[in-house]
Parts: structure tokens; sequence; C-alpha cells
């Protein structure tokens, strides 16, 4: 199965995870008790109710090991399946698939339980209008596939990175002087909206400018704010700001988002909420690769 993520090199992650598990003498253990023509059929199987992601991550590390591996896809990314699914039938080389069983693993299970943790809150908000956002808060050098994990539960992306969009915090207030001159130097940059504001969305959000205090809101509109951060308000002041921004921007909640607050925090009529539990704090799910 084809996989393509814009900016990800597949090629160079599947080669350092394995290296990283395979060291200088390779699956020692295969090797001393495996004969190496000895094929194997083996099944990866969810033992949880969980939404999929990265099996195609999963072939490319078996594919690696052994080129001429069959690999049948019994389930696809983002696909709701219960405990005991079967997600990918292998057959090939018994050492090869083994060495790269570890790695294979640890890929699915690790953006399987992201993806899952996701869709809970997706659901949890469906029916608001309210849109889920994932954060920049990623393990080191895992951001593109932890945030593809994100997609396939159902979440839409919050800027890759520091260069994908420009977000004013406190400090960049504290620093800049004021909401004012700091908005103004972001605009003297070139920096800011690029389309009509009904357009502006996490792929266009020009500029945000983050607040938590009421009083902040209309200084941020007047210096010309395209989006606004309304960080760690309680649902009674979010639906206060939402009040009074009045549809004149989009919004977003960010801070301490949790699955037991989200829908009330949806309910207020903010734009976008954004969680970084998604990507900081989802257990992996619970899926093995077995002898069939």
């Amino acid at each position: 199965m084809a996989f393509s993520l814009p900016k990800f090199d597949l090629d160079s992650f599947i080669r350092a995870t394995l290296a990283e598990d395979l060291g200088q003498g390779g699956d020692i253990t295969s090797a001393a008790v495996i004969p190496a023509d000895a094929r194997l059929t083996a099944i990866m199987a969810s033992r949880d109710a969980v939404v999929v992601a990265g099996l195609p991550l999963a072939e490319a590390f078996f594919r690696a090991l052994d080129s001429g591996v069959v690999v049948e896809h019994l389930a696809a990314d983002g696909d709701r399946v219960a405990a005991g699914t079967a997600l990918l039938r292998l057959t090939g080389n018994a050492r090869a698939l083994l060495a790269a069983e570890r790695s294979a693993l640890n890929t699915v299970q690790h953006l399987t339980g992201i993806a899952t943790m996701t869709r809970t809150y997706v659901d949890v908000i469906e029916g608001t209008g309210a849109i889920l956002l994932d954060t920049r808060k990623t393990l080191p050098g895992l951001r593109l596939l932890e945030k593809y994990a994100t997609r396939m539960g159902g979440a839409t992306n919050h800027r890759l990175g520091l260069d994908d969009g420009v977000m004013i915090k406190d400090n960049h207030v504290a620093i800049a002087g004021g909401i004012t001159p700091a908005v103004a130097a972001a605009k003297a940059a070139g920096l800011g909206r690029t389309s009509d504001p009904a357009s502006v969305g996490p792929d266009n959000v020009g500029i945000v400018v983050e607040v938590d205090r009421i009083d902040q809101i209309e200084p941020a509109l007047a210096a010309g704010a395209d989006r606004l951060l309304l960080d760690n308000m309680d649902v009674p002041t979010l639906r206060e700001a939402v009040a009074l921004i009045a549809g004149r921007v989009p919004t977003e909640a960010s801070g301490g988002v949790r699955l037991d607050t989200i829908r009330a925090i949806a309910q207020t009529g903010v734009t976008f909420i954004s969680v970084g539990r998604l990507t900081q704090s989802a257990p992996a799910a619970d899926i093995g690769l077995d002898y069939a």
C-alpha cells in the first residue's frame, strides 16, 4: 500500500528505526533458532476497540527486510474496528518478519492510540459545530506521523511548525510591548491573512493573537488579529468572549481541555478547540502479531 506524507522521509524513518532495534548484530535470537529459509504467516490484530492508524508504515517495515513479503490489508487507516479485529495478514521470510515486528508494532500501536483518543474527542463534540485541532505538543521527530494519526481520528491539523502560521502569544506581547505593536510588527514583516476573512481556517489562519482576559479582546481586534486564541478561559468566560467577538473573527479555545470538559467548551460557540492531549498523552493501543 502506497504511503506518502508531504515533508516526511519514509525511507529514512524506516531505516533509522530498524537500525535502532537491530543494532550491529541483528536479531541474534532468530538467527540462532530459525532456519534461514523458514516461512511465516502471521496476523496483526487489535486486542482493543480502536481507530486504526499506521498500517502502511507497518508494511514498509516488513518490506524493508523482506522485499517479497505478501501483505494483505484487512483494515485501513481511519477505520474504527472492534477488539479482536485482524488488521494485516503477512506471509514471508520468518527471520525478516520477526526482526521487523517490534518496529512495526511500536509504530502502529502509538499512532493507533492517538487516532483512537482523537476520535473519542471528536465524538463528544459532534453536533456542536466546533472543530477539533491538534497542537505542536508532539514527540520530537514524530510530528508529521502523529498529526497524520490525529487526522485519521477525525481532527484537523493545526500549524505543523513555527513557520506554518503567525501566533502571537503572551511572551511575544510582553517583549514587543503590547498587542498592538506585536500585530503591527507582524504585518510590517509581510505576515498575516492571505485571503478573505471568511476563508480563514486551519490552513490559512492569518495572525492569531492569544488573549486570556476579556479586556484584551477589543485591542486585539483593533490591532488587526485574524483569529483569537482564547487561552485557559473557563466556560462562562468563553461564552462571554464569543458573544463579544460576535463572529468578527474565528475563535479558538485552548488550554487544559479534557474529555469531560470539551463538550461544554464546544457549546460556547467557539470555532475551534485545540487539544494537546491528543498527541501528548494518548496511550498505545494493544496490537499484536501472532503466528497464523
